[in-house]
């Protein structure tokens, strides 16, 4: 939960995930293509059992492949992952969509 949120969601070296139910955190690396393997960070989640991502911002084909795997994407988060869970509970952050995508690799 201290791990600061990675401004690139592809490029994010781990992800930290949380379970609502039981409140267990645990982090995996990213596999994705970005970090030298062949999975995308979107399939990654997926095999998580992932239903919800927080992020700093996601590109619109990021944001497309999570929807596809039925996971809900939220933008606007910053500092540790802490944070971002508290901005999501009182429901400060934005749902991801085409009018706050990022559009460059360097927005993000």
């Amino acid at each position: 939960m201290d791990d600061d949120v990675h401004e690139h969601f592809g490029r994010a070296p781990t992800f930290t995930l949380y379970d609502t139910e039981s409140g267990a955190v645990w982090t995996i690396e990213n596999t994705g293509e970005h970090m030298g393997g062949s999975a995308r960070p979107p399939q990654l989640l997926q095999a998580e059992g992932v239903s919800i991502v927080l992020c700093g911002g996601l590109g619109p084909k990021a944001i497309r492949s999570l929807r596809e795997r039925g996971i809900e994407v939220y933008v606007g988060c910053s500092g540790k992952v802490s944070d971002a869970l508290e901005s999501w509970w009182r429901g400060l952050l934005d749902k991801a969509g085409p009018e706050n995508a990022c559009r460059e690799h360097h927005h993000h």
